[in-house]
């Protein structure tokens, strides 16, 4: 499961347009809805500031 460091996260959108399940939502920073990510790793391979990992 991709986990996001908030530290990190600059809430770029990048990782949600990337996602295929629409699981994420960009709030102070990514939030990923643990019931609908595939943990298909997009969203990690996407994210500008490395804030997102598996």
């Amino acid at each position: 499961m991709p986990t996001v460091n908030a530290n990190d996260c600059v809430a770029c959108g990048a990782c949600a347009d990337a996602c295929p399940q629409n699981a994420i939502t960009i709030e102070d920073v990514a939030v990923i809805d643990a019931d609908v990510c595939v943990e298909c790793g997009a969203c990690v391979d996407e994210c500008p500031s490395d804030a997102i990992t598996e």
